[in-house]
């Protein structure tokens, strides 16, 4: 499966998760990675195991990057 195709695929279920404000296509040190763009980073023992992002979708890695918030 190609990378977009994960994204694709696991689009909707990512944008559950608290604070996920977005999802896409990067890379980290030379590999192509899977964005997960949050308003605030929580540690794993903050959140319950249905609302930590994945280390991997579909074998690529995850790479989750704190932002601000989005405005208009």
């Amino acid at each position: 499966m190609k990378i977009e195709e994960a994204i694709v695929k696991h689009e909707e279920r990512v944008f559950r998760l608290p604070n996920v404000m977005g999802i896409g296509l990067g890379k980290n040190a030379k590999m192509k990675v899977i964005k997960v763009f949050v308003t605030q980073k929580q540690p794993e023992s903050n959140l319950q195991s249905n609302e930590i992002i994945p280390n991997t979708l579909e074998g690529y890695s995850t790479d989750v990057v704190e932002i601000d918030a989005l405005t208009a």
